[in-house]
């Protein structure tokens, strides 16, 4: 559902894509980032939705900009991106923003 992100001040990593037609590893591939990311020193939690088109938008959130070059550096995740260009993504867009302010409703009882 929702990230659990600390207080603010925090990184967000905004990854909008659309997707090819080609599902070979495809979901594997994209669990084990998540997987992977999470390990990840200052990986803050994340949020994903993909509509039947194929366009989709991933937040990762991180405690700093250092945490996020690290994550990009990542030899997995460097050969998941390679594969990504050559066979899963149309196109893709990265932005990353830093998250000063924040909050939340809910009709959910704490």
């Amino acid at each position: 559902m929702f990230a659990n992100t600390p207080q603010p001040p925090y990184y967000a990593v905004i990854f909008t894509s659309q997707r090819t037609s080609l599902q070979d590893g495809y979901a594997d591939t994209s669990e084990r980032m998540v997987a992977l990311a999470a390990d990840q020193p200052g990986f803050l939690g994340a949020e994903s939705v993909r509509d039947a088109d194929g366009l989709g938008i991933t937040v990762s959130y991180w405690a700093s900009e250092a945490d996020i070059h690290h994550w990009k550096l990542h030899a997995e995740h460097t050969l998941a991106r390679e594969r990504g260009r050559a066979d899963w993504y149309v196109g893709y867009e990265t932005r990353v923003a830093k998250v000063e302010r924040a909050y939340s409703f809910s009709t959910k009882n704490n």
